[in-house]
């Protein structure tokens, strides 16, 4: 058997009798969780396995009686797993738990779940750290327009503290159900650069990850998550993040060497996300030399008022909004902006936005 070590965050071939993930041969997975007293144990995946499994969330999680052995510990076996990102969470007696021995978690619409990866592509063993990685900082920031702070992850790539040179940033942005840890998480954009940077595809450069919800999900509240999100959905459209942006940026500039030459500032978002880059670009003139508009719900509002930004727009031909994607190039194309259209198959997924961020950062910060 293979263990998954959680150093890497990810079912990998390295054995370590401390986990509650277990990769077999087959490409199976067995969960397994140590506790005599429990009564019942389930196992929730956001993925249907087997006909054992029925829909136990809206979130499209389904569960699977775990079986207790002689000494009190619970476990199931998956049938293969094809490689993805995988959220997971345990429940007890019909209490949900995270895996108290994964270290990484996420908040998927106000609900904390645990998460591993199954490489075997080359696009997903991108996703997995298998090169000398950068650092993560994780910062509080408190605008003078706010009541609430908002939390923001900084990506500083490997060879950050080997110098004092400055680098070129690239603003990340999730949609209307992520926070700051969505592109992290599910995302994997923190080992994407890593390995992307390793092998010379992609520039060193700073990742900003911030909450980006108009209402910031640091306060108390937080457990609401999507619904408290679309109780405020009109904020969005409002521009209340967009506003907070200078004030926001001279926060983060103040901390790290950001770059100060012409061209190297970009952004990048999925889907109500995306709106948020294409606004700040028209709300900021000549602010970003390329924007990363992914499944975007941009609009003819959205449309460039000079023609400094470069777009790369990528969206899958099945994707709720793909239409709306195929609109927003035409008008690009009447207003003579520089543009590039990515389509792919597939929706409204982070098995794509994985692959539009991994091919939009290559194409950053080059030299002409």
């Amino acid at each position: 058997m293979a263990i998954l070590n959680l150093s890497l965050l990810y079912v990998d071939a390295q054995e370590n009798s401390v986990t509650n993930l277990v990769r077999n041969h087959d490409g199976s997975v067995t969960f397994r969780y140590a506790d005599p007293t429990a009564k019942s144990m389930k196992i929730l995946l956001d993925c249907p396995l087997d006909r054992e499994m029925t829909v136990v969330l809206k979130e499209g999680y389904y569960a699977a009686k775990m079986h207790r052995d002689s000494v009190g510990v619970w476990s199931y076996t998956t049938p293969p797993l094809s490689p993805e990102v995988y959220t997971y969470q345990f429940q007890r007696d019909g209490k949900p738990l995270l895996d108290p021995l994964n270290p990484d978690s996420i908040r998927v619409h106000g609900r904390k779940v645990s998460l591993f990866v199954v490489g075997g592509t080359p696009q997903m063993d991108l996703c997995i750290r298998d090169s000398l990685h950068g650092r993560v900082d994780t910062l509080v920031f408190q605008s003078v327009n706010e009541a609430e702070p908002r939390r923001i992850l900084v990506y500083l790539p490997a060879q950050y503290s080997e110098n004092q040179v400055s680098y070129p940033v690239l603003y990340l942005l999730h949609g209307i159900s992520g926070d700051e840890k969505s592109w992290s998480g599910r995302g994997r954009a923190v080992e994407i650069m890593d390995n992307l940077i390793a092998q010379g595809k992609a520039r060193p450069m700073i990742v900003v990850m911030p909450d980006a919800n108009p209402v910031c999900l640091i306060s108390k509240k937080e457990h609401l998550g999507l619904f408290r999100t679309l109780l405020n959905y009109s904020k969005w459209n409002r521009m209340e993040f967009e506003k907070i942006y200078p004030e926001m940026e001279a926060f983060l500039a103040s901390q790290y060497r950001f770059s100060t030459k012409k061209g190297e500032y970009a952004a990048a978002g999925l889907s109500a996300g995306a709106k948020q880059v294409a606004n700040l670009a028209n709300m900021y003139d000549s602010t970003f030399s390329a924007l990363g508009l992914f499944s975007s719900v941009v609009g003819r509002a959205q449309l460039p008022e000079d023609h400094f930004t470069y777009f790369w727009i990528g969206c899958g031909t099945s994707d709720i909004f793909y239409n709306k994607n195929i609109r927003f190039c035409k008008d690009l194309q009447r207003v003579d902006a520089r543009y590039t259209m990515y389509e792919s198959p597939g929706g409204h997924t982070w098995r794509n936005w994985r692959v539009y961020f991994t091919v939009f950062v290559q194409t950053l910060f080059r030299q002409e």
